[in-house]
């Protein structure tokens, strides 16, 4: 019989994400860090192959990445609403780990398994910051997107791209339930 690990369900069927905005100070030091990046980095990985990293961002790195938000932003004439929403979440973020996919090339093993696995690394990521007891969420929008963002403001390679940014800090309000998907709706049994 199956060994069921009843807190660690308990965990996922009730995970909440906490808004962005919500994270304050303090947020977690390397050594509390540390423990959530090995987590993440546990992941299925078919081929074994590693197609990604991460980079931790401080306080200095979010307020650079900020600045150069609103300059690309203004480049690419989005409007002032869409750059300051990007740009204060990275301003005002305590710390936030860029999950990179950086694909290999494999024979065996497609590249859409490597964006999967790259998923999987910010899913984790952001699983094992709650369940350390931060506050956390994954993000993306129109700077993870942009590769001269990524090119410039996090050092990638022409091949790789942003899977997202997991923002990491101390909750300092939780958010009340959203809806939930319906398992009726979404789960379909074949037994033939």
């Amino acid at each position: 019989m199956p060994q069921p690990n009843k807190a660690a369900l308990d965990f996922l069927l009730t995970r909440r994400s906490r808004p962005a905005r919500t994270l304050g100070l303090p947020a977690p030091d390397r050594a509390a860090l540390e423990p959530i990046l090995t987590a993440a980095l546990r992941t299925p990985d078919h081929g074994k192959l590693e197609p990604w990293r991460l980079i931790v961002l401080e306080p200095a790195a979010l307020h650079r990445l900020a600045r150069l938000i609103t300059e690309r932003g203004l480049a690419l004439r989005y409007d002032d609403i869409q750059i300051e929403k990007s740009r204060s979440a990275f301003a005002e973020s305590p710390l936030a780990v860029a999950v990179i996919e950086s694909p290999v090339k494999a024979d065996k093993v497609p590249e859409i398994e490597q964006t999967y696995s790259a998923g999987a690394v910010c899913l984790a990521c952001l699983n094992a910051a709650l369940a350390t007891g931060w506050g956390a969420n994954w993000l993306t929008g129109w700077p993870a997107h942009d590769r001269d963002f990524g090119r410039l403001g996090l050092g990638l390679d022409d091949h790789e791209r942003v899977a997202g940014f997991i923002h990491i800090g101390t909750e300092t309000s939780v958010p009340p339930e959203r809806p939930r998907p319906d398992p009726k709706t979404r789960i379909e049994w074949v037994s033939t």
